[in-house]
């Protein structure tokens, strides 16, 4: 199948599988005028890459995990040998979803604490424009 109708297929651009065939996620053979042959499976491939995405792994994970994989996400079965990447994946999404978190409630502390700009009169350094905004 031509790269061309595989995007057709799958609602994902050539320069998307393009590169997600310069990651080894995807493979073809090149036809003798230099254009992309993909297997008849690619679809299914494709749909898989995609899923994976979107569960937030990244190509790296997804290349060592598409040997194995059968089916498509969410219903994905992988091998055991991939369950303990999957694992380390989940705990890594955690701790950066546990450090957005902090960051996120240190932001609303700052807002809760700042003077609304509305109740201080005077104007905030190095902004002229504020002084001479109430003597009109």
């Amino acid at each position: 199948m031509l790269i061309g109708e595989l995007s057709r297929r799958t609602a994902v651009s050539t320069r998307l599988l393009r590169y997600y065939e310069e990651q080894g996620l995807i493979t073809s053979r090149r036809l003798p005028n230099g254009y992309r042959d993909f297997p008849e499976d690619a679809p299914e491939t494709v749909a898989r890459i995609r899923g994976l995405l979107s569960a937030g792994l990244s190509t790296e994970v997804i290349r060592d995990l598409l040997p194995c994989a059968e089916g498509t996400a969410p219903n994905l079965e992988a091998c055991p040998s991939v369950i303990g990447a999957l694992r380390a994946e989940a705990e890594g999404m955690q701790r950066r979803i546990e450090a957005l978190s902090r960051s996120r409630e240190a932001v609303l502390r700052y807002i809760a604490e700042a003077r609304p700009a509305a109740e201080d009169p005077a104007p905030a350094p190095g902004r002229p424009e504020a002084a001479s905004a109430g003597r009109a």
